[in-house]
């Protein structure tokens, strides 16, 4: 069993929504790890994250990607951080990944500066969400099939652009 793709970018990228919504497209499932990771724990992501730390969290998230993509034959969509994992990122090179981008400016507006969204607290949350981006991009890039920029798209729009490029790509 594998995922049919699996749906990777940064907070605010859309990730779930869009995975959602390839998976209705495709007649699949899909799975979210992060909400895998809260009902396995029966604590919020900020929680953990609070409470046991970020390196707690990332060896929680590290196994429920492992689970998810040994388990799930539809569309798995992976929390934001899940790429900095180096495991994480060899188990992706065998499947199709989706890396849904997004702009700082839009990726700001779109997260709200959420206190859900545990790194992006703090005192500067713009200068840590494009740290967030510089860190990460390369990484998203790395696991990435196809790259789909969700800027100024509907969820529709980018399902259908990942299509696209997806199709180009076979």
């Amino acid at each position: 069993m594998s995922p049919r793709a699996i749906v990777v970018g940064p907070p605010g990228a859309g990730k779930t929504t869009v995975g959602a919504l390839l998976a209705q497209t495709w007649g699949v499932g899909f799975r979210d790890v992060d909400a895998d990771i809260v009902a396995s724990t029966g604590k919020s992501i900020s929680d953990i994250f609070t409470v046991d730390g970020e390196a707690v969290f990332r060896e929680i998230e590290e196994r429920a990607v492992a689970a998810a993509v040994a388990e799930h034959d539809g569309v798995v969509a992976l929390g934001g951080g899940a790429v900095l994992s180096e495991r994480t990122r060899a188990l992706l090179a065998d499947h199709v990944v989706v890396f849904l981008g997004v702009g700082m400016a839009e990726g700001v507006r779109r997260t709200g500066l959420s206190s859900a969204r545990p790194l992006l607290a703090g005192v500067n949350p713009r200068a840590t969400f494009k740290a967030l981006l510089d860190a990460r991009l390369p990484l998203y890039r790395e696991v990435a099939t196809v790259e789909v920029s969700t800027d100024s798209r509907t969820p529709q729009e980018v399902v259908e652009a990942a299509l696209e490029a997806l199709e180009v790509k076979r």
